[in-house]
């Protein structure tokens, strides 16, 4: 049994309603799941974003540094979680994610545009990130059908561009 919790969590707890990370630390006082399993209802249509400080066009080269602006989209149906600030320093020894942008649509459609809305209204400055990349993932026609595998980057030429 893997007793951590996946940095994916932010989607079951979308679909669900179910804050994950509480019911963990209550299993871990001993007490029992406040829900049957039977009681899970899915509803709706998450995608998760893992922003990078990174270098999509360099082979996804780490770029640590001073992050001068940093603003958090917000709104119905999204979520964001990050340690970064305006003025945080993202070291070089640590893995480079600094942020995860999560949507929850009715469907999959309505995902994506809350997402694409999002990193609209996102702003981080200073450091190379993967936002844009996301932006042009979020805008293909197979992601929105679900055509995705292992090799998307790579069939879709969105390291070439």
């Amino acid at each position: 049994m893997n007793t951590r919790i996946q940095v994916e969590h932010p989607v079951t707890e979308m679909v669900t309603g179910i804050d994950l990370v509480k019911e963990q630390i209550k299993l871990a006082a001993g007490e029992k799941l406040s829900f049957d399993s039977e009681d899970i209802q899915m509803r709706g249509h998450a995608i998760e974003l893992r922003i990078n400080a990174e270098n999509p066009e360099k082979d996804f080269m780490p770029c640590p540094g001073k992050v001068t602006q940093f603003v958090v989209p917000g709104g119905p149906g999204i979520r964001v979680e990050s340690h970064i600030y305006s003025g945080y320093t993202i070291p070089p020894y640590y893995d480079s994610m600094i942020a995860k942008v999560i949507s929850l649509g009715v469907d999959r459609s309505e995902a994506i545009i809350k997402l694409q809305r999002a990193l609209r209204e996102m702003i981080i400055e200073g450091v190379e990130t993967t936002a844009s990349l996301h932006k042009k993932i979020l805008s293909n026609e197979n992601f929105a059908n679900g055509n995705v595998g292992t090799d998307f980057l790579q069939k879709n030429d969105f390291l070439n561009k």
